[in-house]
């Protein structure tokens, strides 16, 4: 039984279930079906990633505190970030993977690093 290429419409033969000529027409297939989530979620982590660089440059001791300002001249974005972490005393701790920041008073944050 001759089938057509979902890609390419060219007709082949082979197993009953398969859909695609070649492994090139299959992955370029399921590359246009995927684009816009695939770049949704690589915007996504080269914010996190550049949320991350920051952090990491400005928290050279593990603990530092620095201003608003800072963060924002470095093009912080407060939108992004992978966990939250709230303590006992009803601090809110937030994370870029191994990162994390608190709000303090006065426009200031602590950074710290999770070992």
């Amino acid at each position: 039984m001759k089938k057509n290429c979902l890609e390419c419409g060219e007709p082949f033969q082979g197993r009953i279930d398969k859909k695609f000529c070649s492994d090139y027409c299959r992955n370029t297939y399921n590359n246009k079906i995927n684009k816009d989530s695939k770049n949704l979620i690589r915007n996504i982590n080269n914010r996190l990633r550049k949320n991350h660089r920051l952090l990491t440059e400005l928290n050279k001791t593990g603990k530092t505190k620095v201003t608003r300002r800072k963060l924002l001249d470095g093009n912080f974005d407060f939108n992004y970030y992978t966990s939250i972490y709230t303590t006992k005393t009803g601090n809110t701790y937030y994370y870029v993977y191994d990162q994390g920041y608190l709000k303090l008073e006065n426009d200031y944050f602590l950074l710290i690093k999770n070992e």
